[in-house]
């Protein structure tokens, strides 16, 4: 008779897990020992129990399937949980199993104890403790089954004792993804049509939730005369094959896109959760599919909210829109596009006379550098806009992040699982300096576990991010300054190929090194501090806090700071 720990492994194995990501523990001994009895399932040992649920976290946003990390008692599972929020909040399909305290010592104040099955409520779509053995295997089917359907965190608290305890079952049940089909009532459709054909200038809000329906939007857009404004988390399905698209909107896009949307009075959400509500427009008729009803007019205000996937509303959609023969607003929209984008690379340059590296100059190389179905992840602050801008998607390329929860250091833990997911693609990770360091031991894990990553560290001795926010806002820059190692040489220290470029004349033979590499490799450069990642409008309040910066700045004895930033940044102003 088998063990729960062996059950749970042989449920897992048999429904097509094959990674499991964690730190051991003595409350985990019996899950661990039955993963290295059965043989099926790959341990994966990160450094930090917080990025083995990042990891797991991009191997199933990378693959669609469920990925599992495991946690020991207190601590150890506690530390699993900024990274079980990001996969939540991302939607993507991820177990995590709590190991606990001893059965008999719950409600004692017993060494390490935690409450691990309410702490995770928050983040997870199912929470539930295993008290006896006769609990299983039904409560681990549940789980599996609620984060597959509903895309999400599923987390089993189990003591060790009871992992231990044998099964009252012998049966390793198959947990496998449904597919089905989500449409709105005729009505809907016809009421969505009738509003869209009276639209005058129909602009596209194109989000995540139009994975797979690439085709469809694009003739959508066609048949309405419509701008496609994506979203950060749309831009890898719905930028490429597009003479519709004209860029981002929002803090991190740029003007063309913030124009398509404030100049349409029909706005099409589609499968988006743009979170950022000044960016909408103020007067549009608004249409919103989406396949969760509790989303609808969540952001903005919906004229008319459909609850579908966008791939099959977009093609009941489609017979009943008359083609649009007036074209000015998609036209004018297309043709800033791509004014907006020749500014934009026109940046993307090398620098002068040794001045530190243009962060747009190093992401224009790396997009150029890398392979046809390379893994980008950039690492949230300035990375996740160079590469909103910079990177070129192609329907083979991924881009993900931590774009919904907003972590710092996710870089460098994601690149881990999708690299342990997809050992032949090159996953390349653009990371912060800061979020480097917050997740730094994870470099060993790169080298213990044989996984190529390649990391490429934007280095400029700051929170760079925090500190433009703080110019926006009038605030002095204070407790942003990062004292930095030589990264090449920690990550050479950790068996990690390295170099640092400090000269932008260095550089393009640099990255094709290191992309080159066979195993992992880490690229460090020495970027401008001062440059500053413009939104695609600036609003008389960011003004006003520019002003009351430069002030503080000059009356704190920094004025300094003022001409690096007019120097760093003469080619946007001027």
């Amino acid at each position: 008779m088998s063990t729960v720990a062996e059950q749970i492994v042989a449920t897992l194995a048999a429904s097509g897990v094959r990674r499991v990501y964690g730190v051991p523990g003595d409350s985990l001994n019996g899950i661990t020992d039955a993963l290295r009895k059965d043989g099926r399932i790959a341990w994966v040992h990160v450094r930090h129990e917080e990025a083995g649920a990042f990891a797991a976290a991009a191997d199933a946003a990378t693959t669609g399937e469920l990925a599992v990390v495991v946690g020991s008692a207190g601590p150890g599972n506690l530390h699993l949980i900024n990274g079980l929020y990001d996969a939540n909040r991302s939607r993507v399909p991820v177990l995590a199993i709590a190991a606990h305290i001893p059965t008999a010592e719950i409600g004692t104040g017993y060494f390490q104890e935690t409450h691990p099955q309410e702490l995770y409520r928050e983040s997870s779509v199912y929470s539930e403790y295993v008290a006896h053995p006769s609990q299983m295997p039904h409560v681990l089917e549940v789980a599996m089954r609620t984060a597959i359907e509903k895309q999400g965190v599923a987390v089993v608290a189990i003591p060790g004792d009871v992992a231990l305890a044998k099964s009252p079952v012998e049966r390793a049940s198959v947990i496998r993804p449904t597919t089905s089909h989500v449409l709105p009532a005729e009505s809907e459709i016809s009421r969505a049509a009738d509003l869209l054909n009276a639209g005058r200038r129909v602009t596209i809000l194109a989000g995540a939730g139009t994975a797979g329906a690439h085709d469809e939007v694009v003739a959508l857009a066609d048949r309405l005369g419509a701008p496609i404004v994506h979203a950060l988390r749309g831009k890898e399905f719905i930028e490429y094959d597009n003479p519709f698209d004209v860029g981002m909107t929002g803090l991190l896009g740029f003007a063309s896109g913030y124009r398509a949307m404030e100049r349409a009075d029909t706005l099409l959400m589609l499968g988006t959760d743009f979170p950022y509500r000044q960016f909408y427009p103020k007067h549009a008729t608004t249409i919103q599919v989406d396949v969760r009803g509790e989303q609808l007019g969540r952001r903005h205000p919906v004229d008319l909210g459909l609850v579908g996937t966008v791939k099959d509303t977009a093609e009941a959609l489609l017979p009943l829109l008359t083609r649009k023969s007036d074209r000015h607003h998609l036209e004018e929209s297309t043709e800033h596009y791509r004014e907006t984008r020749t500014k934009l690379d026109e940046l993307a340059t090398p620098s002068k006379r040794n001045a530190p590296i243009h962060p747009q100059y190093l992401a224009r190389l790396i997009n150029e550098a890398a392979d046809d179905d390379a893994i980008f992840i950039p690492d949230v602050g300035s990375p996740v806009v160079w590469a909103a801008r910079y990177l070129s998607m192609n329907g083979r390329r991924r881009l993900i992040g931590s774009f919904t929860h907003g972590s710092m250091a996710n870089a460098l833990p994601h690149a881990i699982g999708a690299q342990a997911a997809h050992p032949d693609r090159q996953v390349v990770a653009l990371a912060g300096d800061g979020g480097l360091t917050m997740l730094m031991g994870e470099l060993i894990t790169l080298t213990q576990n044989k996984l190529p990553v390649k990391l490429v560290v934007f280095n400029n001795s700051s929170l760079n991010f925090v500190e433009l926010e703080m110019k926006a806002a009038g605030f002095v820059n204070y407790g942003t300054d990062l004292v930095n190692p030589d990264f090449a040489q920690v990550a050479q220290a950790m068996g990690i190929y390295a170099r640092r470029v400090e000269r932008s004349e260095d550089l393009p033979e640099a990255i094709a090194d290191i992309l080159a590499h066979d195993g992992p490799a880490l690229l460090d450069v020495v970027t401008e501090r001062q440059e500053l990642s413009m939104p695609p409008t600036v609003t008389a309040e960011q003004v006003k806090g520019f002003t009351l910066y430069a002030l503080r700045t000059v009356l704190s004895g920094r004025g300094d700071e003022l001409i690096d930033l007019a120097r760093a940044n003469a080619r946007q102003l001027f």
